[in-house]
């Protein structure tokens, strides 16, 4: 296991730069997921991590040591990548070794960590296949499996769970996570996805357009978005954002009055964007009048996609509704959990 750290980390493919000196570090044993949309930067920061792709400026350690310039077979890292890549002619068995066989390891002690790794993976009665005879899910576990045979200092997966239909992506989350709590290895983690980066990390990092927006644990960023993007990116569905003015204690917009959260000082008059996520509105007696469009009931919890002052609001119940396309309902919220953003930059108030 090691450390990992960036320094002023910058990529630039010409004349375009496309990271803009980024900096953090992960502490040893940590699981950290980096986020955003596509086009943010994060896969080509994790291939420079891997030794994949050359940086233009600044640092990256791994436990301490600058691996600039080193080739990437001498990082002690591992890469599981969104294509299993696995060799057709090659058993289970023989792709999971192959790596260590590359490096004339002692075969007795390769066949005992694929064996090992396997066990892990529940693997062990597909060690004669050929990835042919495999599922998609058995596939992603064997790549896995021949990153776990390296025993690597950091792992690295570049959203690794996007070639499996819905209901594997889940199972797959699991054991990932599962694998990760058990071998307590350096994660780090690419996806698109932001389910995956709130079920899995320690730690995730919003980027977007280069830059980072945003460090913190999954609840850190759900409950306290540090601005808008952050806001608006992590929680599904998206968070309901309204641009008002403040008046008193609250917010006018929409031709409504939204209590702002207690104790949260605003200049008068000052335009924000207003934020109240899906799971947090509430259908009550009174309230801010808001007319149903569309209910999509999911067993558990209904969505109403409801209209307000001309805006269409989304709303997360638990439980089911009798409320009906058409019909009239109104909306409350627990004050403490709105959220307030500075309308000329975007950051939280």
């Amino acid at each position: 296991m090691a450390s990992v750290s960036f320094h002023d980390i910058k990529k630039a493919y010409g004349k375009v730069e496309v990271l803009h000196g980024l900096g953090f570090d992960i502490a040893d044993g940590e699981f950290v997921v980096l986020v955003g949309p596509s086009g943010c930067g994060k896969s080509t920061l994790l291939r420079m991590l891997a030794g994949l792709e050359e940086i233009s400026g600044g640092e990256i350690k791994i436990d301490g040591k600058v691996v600039n310039d080193l080739e990437s077979k001498d990082r002690d890292i591992a890469m599981v990548f969104q294509s299993y890549a696995l060799y057709p002619h090659m058993t289970v068995r023989d792709n999971m070794g192959f790596s260590l066989r590359l490096r004339k390891a002692d075969a007795g002690a390769t066949a005992k960590r694929v064996d090992e790794a396997a066990r892990i993976l529940n693997l062990d009665k597909l060690l004669d296949r050929f990835p042919r005879e495999l599922s998609g899910g058995q596939r992603q576990r064997v790549a896995m499996g021949r990153a776990i045979v390296r025993d690597p200092k950091v792992f690295l997966f570049d959203e690794p769970l996007s070639n499996l239909d819905a209901k594997l992506r889940v199972a797959m989350r699991a054991e990932i996570k599962a694998l990760h709590q058990r071998l307590k290895t350096t994660t780090v983690y690419v996806t698109h996805d932001q389910i995956e980066a709130m079920t899995m990390a320690d730690r995730i990092v919003v980027m977007h357009d280069g830059i980072i927006e945003q460090i913190g644990t999954p609840l850190e960023l759900f409950d306290r978005p540090g601005n808008l993007f952050v806001a608006q990116f992590i929680g599904s569905p998206a968070m309901n954002v309204f641009d008002g003015k403040v008046h008193g204690s609250v917010v006018k917009a929409l031709g409504q009055e939204w209590p702002l959260p207690p104790g949260l000082v605003v200049a008068q008059g000052a335009s924000v964007h207003f934020g109240i996520r899906p799971t947090d509105l509430m259908l009550s007696a009174d309230g801010v009048a808001a007319e149903v469009v569309v209910v999509e009931p999911t067993g558990a919890e209904t969505e109403l996609l409801v209209e307000v002052g001309g805006q269409q609001v989304t709303v997360v119940m638990h439980g089911r509704t009798d409320a009906k396309p058409g019909e009239t309902v109104h909306l409350t919220y627990d004050t403490t959990k709105a959220h307030a953003f500075d309308a000329a930059n975007g950051k939280r108030l």
